[in-house]
Parts: structure tokens; sequence; C-alpha cells
């Protein structure tokens, strides 16, 4: 029997693309992958159709879907490597990577120019929550083109539609300040407790049940105590949004002393060989700035 469902073209197959890529597996779609290294691609090799290159992948696709590492690889994927060209009239293109405004509405129009349709959604909720079929996403584009993508979507988690193209990515990019400004308070505020004596557990489990409160204490506070840095999110993404939250603050004529803050410590934090740590390794660098480890501190208030 036939799919009636849209075949898609999934570009990216890494730490968040993997789980999304199952997730629609088992709903039903069929699908054709592609990936840069390919050996990410053979645990679905009994299920999808493997391309050699993206623009093979988006041929004869219903729908087309980026999952990649930033806006450079996003536009050379689909620019330089052809994707883009082989889109069918009809065909629409969802970005779910996280990739500048500008660079969204480009290729919208490129898009159009094939007679496409085009949607910028970049998602919230880490490889858990694309695991877990619960990612939030941010849709920038079309009534209409957000309406065809959302038997995609709500395999994926849910879908708020926040306006034109375009739009969806400046939405992750307030996400993104948020979480990557809520880490750094985090770490600041567990290594503070634990100097002076507290239990950084302790205080975690108290924080919870007021105003500090936050899933970011709620998950990457207990990573921070259990010094469980494998990555959900690296900390090389996290400050590739922090300068992309930066850019666009300063072409709208903005200043955001706490994202550049939170910028110059993940700066450092990568400068300093951390690179490929989850987002929430932060309290390295703070750690490091400090010379003393949160979790050696539990020794009672200093005499």
């Amino acid at each position: 029997m036939t799919s009636t469902l849209p075949r898609i073209a999934f570009l990216g197959i890494g730490l968040m693309g993997a789980p999304m890529t199952r997730n629609l597996l088992n709903a039903g779609f069929p699908m054709t992958l592609w990936n840069r290294t390919q050996s990410k691609c053979e645990s679905f090799a009994g299920e999808a159709t493997i391309a050699d290159t993206p623009a093979d992948a988006a041929k004869g696709a219903d729908v087309v879907i980026t999952m990649l590492e930033n806006g450079q690889v996003v536009d050379d994927v689909l620019v330089a490597q052809g994707a883009l060209d082989a889109l069918e009239p009809g065909a629409l293109l969802i970005d779910m990577s996280s990739v500048q405004p500008s660079v969204a509405r480009r290729h919208a129009a490129l898009a159009q120019e094939r007679g496409a349709g085009y949607v910028d959604a970049p998602v919230s909720g880490g490889t858990l929550g694309a695991a877990e079929a619960r990612l939030s996403i941010m849709a920038g584009g079309s009534e209409k083109d957000i309406e065809t993508a959302a038997s995609v979507f709500e395999v994926l988690g849910k879908c708020t539609r926040i306006g034109p193209v375009g739009a969806g990515q400046l939405a992750k990019l307030a996400n993104q300040a948020i979480v990557g400004i809520t880490i750094g308070a985090v770490s600041e505020a567990l290594l503070l407790a634990a100097r002076g004596g507290a239990d950084p557990a302790a205080v975690r489990e108290a924080l919870m049940g007021g105003f500090a409160g936050s899933r970011i204490l709620e998950l990457h506070g207990q990573r921070m105590i259990d010094r469980e840095f494998a990555p959900g999110a690296p900390a090389r993404i996290q400050l590739k949004d922090m300068r992309m939250i930066l850019d666009e603050a300063r072409a709208e004529g903005l200043t955001l002393p706490l994202a550049q803050q939170t910028h110059n410590e993940y700066l450092s934090l990568i400068a300093n060989g951390h690179s490929d740590v989850d987002h929430s390794g932060l309290l390295l660098e703070l750690e490091h700035m400090n010379g003393t480890l949160m979790g050696s501190l539990g020794r009672g208030p200093k005499e």
C-alpha cells in the first residue's frame, strides 16, 4: 500500500536530527536521508533511502528538512551543494536549524523562485525533547506553508506560528538568550552557595519551589551537581547562538549587556578547550576563573 504521507528529505542526522528522524519514520513517513558523515545514517538504512548528496536527497521530495549546525553550513548544503536547485515546484523547505533571520529570508526568496514554500522552524528542547517528540517548534512563514507542515510538526512536538519568514529565528534567539544567561546565573548561584558551605544539591531543591525555579535550574542545575557534561547541546553551538543574538541586536541598534557578558564567558570556555561539553558546562569556566571546584566546596562556612 502506497503511503499518502509526504516524502521527506532530511538533511543533517546529528544529535538532534537522528531522534527526529526516528520519530518521523515511526510515524510512517517515507524518507530520504543525507548527512555529511554518511555513517550516521547507517542505523536507518533498512527503513529509509540514503542519498549521496543533498541535491539527490531533495529530488522528488515533498518536504525537505534541514537540521544543521549553523547558517554557513545550511547555506553550503542548500546553495553550494544544490539542494535548493533540486526542489520540486510545490515542495516545502523547512529549515529547523538555528540561523540568522536574514539567512532565513534569503533562502525563502530562493525557494520561492523555484516555486517552493519555505518555513524557518528552529526548535528548543534539546536531544531529550527530540527523542520524546516534545520539541517547541518556533515557525516563521505563511499560514498556508505552516499548515502544510503541520503533519510533520505534530510528530516532533508543538508548533507555534511566530509570524512571517525570519520570525521563527527571532524567537529562537530570544530562547537562547534566556537559556544562556540563565545557565550563567545558575552556575554563579550554585558556586556561591557551595563556597559558603551550603550543599548545592539542597540549594537547588529548595529553589525549585520558589520564583527562581526554572527548567534550566531543574535540568542543568542537576547536570552541574552531577558534573555530567556530555553534550545535549554543545557549548560551541550556544556560543554561535550568543554571537547571532549580539549581531541581531547591533543590526537593530540595541545594547544587550547580559547577552554580551554571557557570550564572553562561553568564548573563554571554548578557548580553554571545552567546545564539545554541554552548554551547562559554563560552570567549568566559572570554576576556572575562581580556581576552585563546586563539588569540593561542601565543607562548611569558611573560617
